[in-house]
């Protein structure tokens, strides 16, 4: 008896749509989107509330994502990149200082091209979609937080700083795969 199972044919867009969600995976998706993971955030100070006269200075890092596919006619997935972030808010005559922990969805998707690549499209977060616990020290640090509108700021922030990241060529080179180079390369090997 035979462990060879026999060969089953398929259409070529059966093919086309089992290759990409074969090549493109949860894994590959966290791996790439991952190279952001452990790098320090670092900003400020940047001015916040009426006047812009208070001075946020922050700390932190990116930790590893949490990536799932979603069900879906093409191949997309959410990716969830936590944040940590220590940050001072200066106000001249008083610092008050923060704890805040970010999740930051990104939505990525797997495009292809007419010249046979892979292309994994990462929409940028906007600010408005970030989740933020933010922690002051104290109770007059709380209510300086609501007053001079900090959690905006540092959600805009953030999001710049992950879509700069995202689209760091670094990155940007993980998100792309030229299919044609690896067929090419295959049938090289195989003609010598």
């Amino acid at each position: 008896m035979s462990d060879v199972s026999p060969t089953r044919y398929c259409s070529y867009a059966d093919f086309g749509e089992a290759f990409f969600r074969a090549a493109v995976t949860e894994d590959r998706i966290r791996s790439a989107i991952g190279s952001v993971a452990g790098k320090p955030i670092d900003f400020g100070p940047i001015g916040v509330g009426p006047g812009r006269v208070a001075q946020v200075t922050a700390h932190g890092d990116v930790g590893d994502p949490v990536v799932r596919s979603l069900a879906h006619d093409e191949v997309v997935f959410t990716v969830m990149l936590p944040v940590h972030l220590e940050f001072q808010l200066d106000l001249a005559v008083d610092k008050h200082r923060f704890a805040g922990e970010l999740v930051v969805p990104i939505t990525v998707h797997a495009r292809a091209t007419d010249d046979l690549r892979i292309v994994i499209d990462v929409t940028p977060p906007a600010a408005r979609d970030i989740r933020m616990d933010l922690k002051a020290e104290g109770l007059r640090a709380s209510v300086v937080q609501k007053a001079a509108g900090v959690d905006g700021e540092v959600k805009k922030f953030v999001a710049k700083y992950l879509a700069r990241e995202v689209a760091n060529p670094e990155v940007a080179g993980l998100l792309e795969i030229d299919v044609m180079a690896g067929i090419d390369a295959t049938w090289e090997r195989l003609g010598r």
